[in-house]
């Protein structure tokens, strides 16, 4: 997840249809401009760097990715006939729909809980994983989504993208945790002109 420095995923306004705005297009700003996210979007160009490196293995360990519902809202359109994921994703929402396919190995399923999709986002990354690569679950987010698999004791390690900016107001990445402490263990701290990425194991 990229977050702002004072802990937001998006501003006021990306809380309403269509689910984005200025604070979430600055925050996300370093991973768009580089080449590894570009190829996966259907864009060219881009910056080949540290961060490139982290966004291209990040695609390459990701067997299949669990969402919520806004964000696949937000995304369809952008998305288009070929999504950046190219592994099954499972979208968790209230509002049933049939298997969405789309080139590239793309295929939404849509279910009714966080335990649900992250359960069968293993079964795809089992029935996908060879001798050569091990292949994880990635819960893309969003925020509520991220802090329900928290409580859920559901995540392994946690990667955070922290960009040089105050929001002020908007999406919170944690206010939705239980009230518990939840111990991590740090694995590292990247620094980049353009971006902050730690990642920690919470197991």
């Amino acid at each position: 997840m990229t977050l702002s420095l004072d802990g937001f995923v998006c501003g006021l306004r990306a809380q309403q249809p269509p689910y984005l705005d200025d604070g979430f297009f600055r925050i996300t700003s370093w991973a768009v401009k580089r080449a590894a996210w570009r190829e996966r979007a259907g864009m060219e160009g881009g910056l080949v760097d540290a961060d490139d490196a982290l966004i291209a293995d990040k695609f390459a360990r990701a067997g299949a990715y669990v969402m919520g519902r806004r964000m696949f809202d937000s995304g369809e359109e952008p998305w288009g006939d070929e999504p950046p994921f190219h592994a099954p994703v499972f979208v968790v929402t209230n509002r049933p729909r049939s298997p969405l396919h789309r080139e590239g190995g793309t295929t939404f399923y849509f279910v009714d809980s966080v335990a649900v999709a992250v359960e069968a986002a293993r079964k795809a990354c089992a029935e996908r994983n060879d001798h050569s690569t091990s292949l994880g679950v990635h819960i893309s987010g969003g925020a509520s989504i991220v802090s329900q698999a928290i409580a859920a004791d559901m995540v392994d390690e946690l990667h955070l993208h922290i960009a040089p900016v105050l929001l002020g107001q908007g999406t919170r990445l944690f206010d939705n945790l239980p009230d518990k402490m939840i111990e991590l263990r740090r694995l590292h701290v990247i620094d980049s002109p353009e971006v902050t990425h730690l990642a920690f194991r919470l197991h």
